[in-house]
């Protein structure tokens, strides 16, 4: 993983060390309202295999990292057996990366709705039309089905089935580029250690 990049373009992990992960998560992800970013969510599956998919990180409040999907999917079916998860958060420019290993718990109703609202309107679609018997059809139908929801429901509301989730860590793993790509990359580990975190620095 290399880049290069004005100086100003990314954060360095440097000497000066921040005790507490979140703090760090804090100041590299979007501020609440932003495009939301990309991330791969990884679980376990009923074989014991890692599963892994892309989904939206919808928020960050502080603590714990959540994300959205529909009740009835592989990986709601998945969190079920085996809560725990990894994200891993790729930024577009491939000048950060962050890693989280935790659990996985329901997101409560209040912060569903919220993320919802927030949603553009193309995902608020997706929400409801992302469906098993939806994905089997050809595409000129699929268009026509999208076309037509559309049509009926410009506005659509939270679905019944809308699932939410928040990842508290107990691992945190940020790897950033050098600023100019004229050095070797820093990584830096988090790991839960009581109430505090334990840290430590990576081979980038």
């Amino acid at each position: 993983m290399t880049a290069t990049l004005p100086a100003a373009a990314v954060p360095v992990l440097g000497d000066a060390p921040i005790d507490d992960p979140a703090v760090l998560a804090a100041s590299w992800l979007p501020p609440l309202g932003a495009e939301p970013l990309r991330m791969t969510l990884s679980t376990i599956d009923a074989d014991g295999f890692p599963r892994a998919r892309t989904v939206l990180l919808s928020e960050f409040d502080g603590e714990r990292f959540f994300f959205h999907t529909d009740a009835l999917s592989r990986k709601v079916a998945d969190l079920a057996a085996n809560p725990r998860v990894a994200l891993t958060v790729l930024w577009p420019d491939f000048s950060r990366q962050l890693v989280v290993q935790g659990t996985a718990t329901p997101a409560p109703a209040a912060e569903l709705a919220d993320a919802f609202q927030r949603r553009s309107p193309y995902l608020k679609q997706l929400a409801w039309q992302n469906t098993d018997e939806y994905a089997q059809l050809p595409l000129p139908e699929r268009e026509d089905e999208w076309a037509r929801f559309h049509a009926e429901v410009p506005e659509p509301a939270q679905p019944q089935g809308w699932a939410g989730y928040g990842v508290l860590p107990h691992r945190m793993l940020f790897w950033a580029a050098h600023p100019a790509g004229e050095s070797a990359a820093r990584r830096v580990e988090y790991v839960r250690d009581g109430a505090g975190w334990a840290r430590r620095y990576l081979p980038g």
